[in-house]
């Protein structure tokens, strides 16, 4: 039984918005003179934007009140920055441009909203490759919840066994496997300090092992478990 379909995250697995989104907060603590552990926002990532409130925790932390609205301008002018210097994260467009040659079907499954995720896309030339795109405006869930993928799938028309999930989080990984899906994570710089024991397979990087060898791999995991 062969894999018909990839679903790819987003955030941390095309693009490393993860990392410089804990950076940007990281800089806001340290100008306040406290730390952002990783600890304390390990548990945020891959969860919806009010899951972890950075404000209160930093106002904790210092013991002061702060100017809420005026950080929430200065972060996110960081974040952009930050985010225009990140490239396309290694063996990303090779798997985009193989799944092509081999005719699967290539989806994206993310908790972020679509302005976001269709943004970077277009912006990096990668928006042509995916067949189709669900951000949690199309399901109102966010990961581990499995709803982005199984959105995705059903678009697809693949079931869920014969297709693969590549994630960078713990949570992104429960949602592909709550889904069905054989998942790959690929931690980034934040993410590969957490929990992802629960991946078929943990890559350093996608350019590390070529496509056809990881599909191969997984369709002989598939004719195994019959």
């Amino acid at each position: 039984m062969s894999t018909l379909a990839l679903v790819f995250d987003f955030d941390g697995l095309i693009l490393d918005t993860e990392t410089t989104d804990f950076q940007s907060w990281q800089e806001v603590y340290r100008a306040h003179g406290v730390e952002l552990r990783l600890e304390d926002w390990a548990d945020c990532v891959g969860r919806p934007a009010g899951h972890f409130d950075p404000f209160g925790h930093l106002e904790r932390l210092s013991g002061i009140r702060v100017e809420r609205a005026q950080i929430r301008v200065q972060r996110s002018a960081r974040m952009r920055e930050l985010n225009l210097h990140q490239s396309v994260l290694p063996g990303v467009r090779d798997y985009l441009r193989e799944a092509r040659e081999l005719r699967l079907k290539v989806g994206l499954a993310s908790s972020s909203d679509r302005a976001w995720v269709h943004g970077h896309l277009g912006r990096l030339g990668l928006l042509d490759y995916f067949d189709t795109i669900k951000c949690v405006e199309d399901t109102g869930a966010h990961k581990p919840d499995p709803a982005p993928y199984l959105a995705a799938l059903d678009t697809l028309g693949v079931p869920p066994p014969r297709a693969v999930a590549f994630e960078d989080s713990p949570h992104g990984v429960a949602a592909a496997k709550a889904a069905g899906m054989l998942c790959v994570a690929v931690p980034n710089s934040v993410t590969r300090r957490l929990g992802l024991d629960r991946a078929d397979l943990v890559l350093d990087s996608l350019a590390s092992v070529p496509l056809p060898e990881l599909l191969a791999r997984f369709d002989g995991t598939r004719q195994q478990d019959k």
